[in-house]
């Protein structure tokens, strides 16, 4: 009795129409659960849709180009075993594939799989160490693997107590939310989960049991089986890469035709990309000139090779990870965004005798209010009534945003990163001030999540706590504007009568001149000024 089995794409989160850029399999192809299929892309990431159970494809339901969303069916499979096992299937004809679980359910129950959580917007983050190994006891929240995003190292942690029985990643290995990084055995089934792992076969063949246990791919980064070297290519002769991977080749103006894939199945990482690039750079002058890929070529010298230690001692330390990543983003910013900086001064000097007063108040409650809390609420305010400042620029569209998530340089050991505020017009001085310090620390400890640096509208850089007393901050992609804001002094003002103290606030306001002109940063700068000067104007 032939069994089949539609499979469907899963649930890929709000896309929809996503276009079909690969397939994996032709009929008559054996596959095993969780092999993959077909292969989507959508405008954030490249995922594969994995066969629900072992079997023969009978028939591809889509082509290269089509658009699919969830409960689209891609392929039809005759479920492996099915015409020797009737009795399984006899008790419920008219559903046959959703009685098979019961034989595996003791199995199934006895592990647990531990997945990557939500990292934000975060994809293909490298694992840099395994904390245990099969047969280690471990409870909740014991770290398992640890994850080194651009801007963070984060720990998975593990959802239950028990004993690992698998581990399914390895020092290298890219993971995303969704990735299974190891699986559990209860502590009240190791048995079970042991016996369970030496019959892989049994459970492989269950097929209504592979919608439960499959990880969710929605924003899983494509790592299918080895087949064709490059069979993406053949959808409108097309190079094979992510869409973030296009978008960081267009910022660059690199021609992907001309980049060496060293992706699976021929896709071009961003890797890729970047080390075409700094071999154009480092050619020779005559060679970089003529470049096509560069938009006509940078023609820039190479950059100069000195060995520092004939002139005297030298000590080589590597650069750390944060640093090297934030050296490529800001050299992007720096080269790609038309940037000016405005300078403003605010006069705060009623403003800081009040936030003193309200921390002598509340002394006692150990709340501490910062200048931080107040730059935030104002600038909330700022960004409501010249909305430009908070939108991004998306090729010849501009995005308004509705919502208002700020953004903060905090200073580490390891280099600068930045936390954000969500819905920081939503909360209250005191609030901002509690959120800011707990992300603060957070920071300083190395312990930020990628969804609490992800999402910004608009970023602050202070260097109150050190000196200075201008400065030009580089903007952060995808933004159109950053604060910087530098040590509060005392200056003598002029009243119209006298010259009296004031304690004054510099402000460096840098704008993408692409998206505001010079008087619109201004009247941004002149207004945050006002707003300093006397909150109260945050009420109306």
């Amino acid at each position: 009795m032939t069994q089949l089995i539609e499979v469907r794409v899963p649930d890929i989160g709000d896309f929809h129409d996503v276009p079909v850029i690969d397939i994996c399999v032709n009929p008559g192809d054996v596959v095993k659960l969780d092999d993959a299929l077909v292969t989507l892309e959508s405008d954030k990431a490249t995922m594969d849709v994995p066969s629900s159970a072992a079997g023969v494809v009978k028939e591809v339901r889509v082509q290269l180009g089509e658009k699919v969303s969830e409960g689209t069916i891609v392929v039809i499979l005759e479920a492996a075993g099915a015409a020797t096992a009737p009795s399984v299937v006899a008790p419920a004809a008219a559903a046959p594939p959703v009685v098979a679980p019961p034989a595996a359910a003791p199995s199934a129950a006895a592990k647990i799989e531990v997945v990557v959580p939500d990292i934000g917007d975060y994809h293909d983050v490298p694992v840099i160490d395994v904390c245990v190994k099969v047969g280690d006891t471990v409870k909740v929240d014991d770290a398992l693997v640890t994850l080194e995003s651009d801007k963070a190292t984060m720990d998975v942690p593990s959802t239950a107590a028990g004993v690992i029985s698998e581990i399914r990643v390895k020092l290298g290995d890219k993971v995303s939310a969704g990735s299974i990084v190891a699986v559990l055995a209860t502590s009240g089934a190791a048995a079970a989960a042991s016996a369970a792992a030496s019959a892989p076969a049994a459970t492989s063949a269950a097929p209504a049991s592979a919608p439960t246990s499959a990880p969710p791919v929605a924003m899983v980064a494509a790592a299918s089986p080895a087949v064709a070297p490059t069979p993406g290519l053949a959808l409108g002769a097309r190079t094979h890469a992510s869409p973030s991977v296009r978008l960081f080749a267009r910022e660059l103006g690199v021609d992907l035709s001309r980049v060496t894939p060293s992706g699976p199945k021929g896709r071009i990482l961003k890797e890729d990309v970047t080390g075409y690039v700094k071999g154009v750079l480092t050619a020779a002058p005559t060679a970089v000139a003529a470049a096509p890929a560069l938009g006509g070529g940078l023609d820039l010298l190479p950059w100069p090779k000195v060995d520092f230690a004939k002139f005297g001692a030298v000590e080589v330390r590597p650069l750390a990870r944060i640093k090297k990543i934030s050296a490529q983003n800001l050299a992007r910013n720096w080269v790609m965004i038309p940037a000016v900086t405005y300078h403003e001064d605010a006069d705060i000097t009623d403003l800081e005798a009040f936030r003193v007063a309200m921390n002598r108040e509340n002394e006692k409650s150990g709340l501490k209010i910062t200048m931080l809390a107040f730059l935030i609420k104002a600038c909330t305010v700022a960004l409501k009534k010249f909305p430009e400042f908070n939108s991004s620029l998306d090729g010849e569209n501009l995005v308004l945003k509705q919502y208002f998530h700020i953004a903060f340089a905090a200073d580490t050991p390891n280099g600068l990163v930045v936390p954000v505020i969500r819905n920081a017009d939503q909360k209250s001085v005191a609030e901002l001030a509690v959120e800011s310090g707990e992300l603060a620390r957070k920071a300083r400890d190395g312990k930020l999540t990628p969804g609490e640096m992800s999402g910004a509208c608009f970023t602050i850089s202070s260097l109150g706590g050190i000196g200075g007393t201008v400065f030009s901050p580089i903007i952060n992609a995808p933004e159109v504007a950053i604060l910087g804001v530098n040590k509060s002094v005392m200056k003598p003002v002029w009243n119209g009568r006298e010259f009296v103290p004031r304690l004054i606030l510099p402000l460096s306001l840098t704008a993408d001149h692409r998206v505001i002109d010079g008087a619109a940063a201004t009247r941004f700068n002149v207004y945050l000024a006002q707003l300093l000067a006397d909150m109260r104007r945050v009420l109306l």
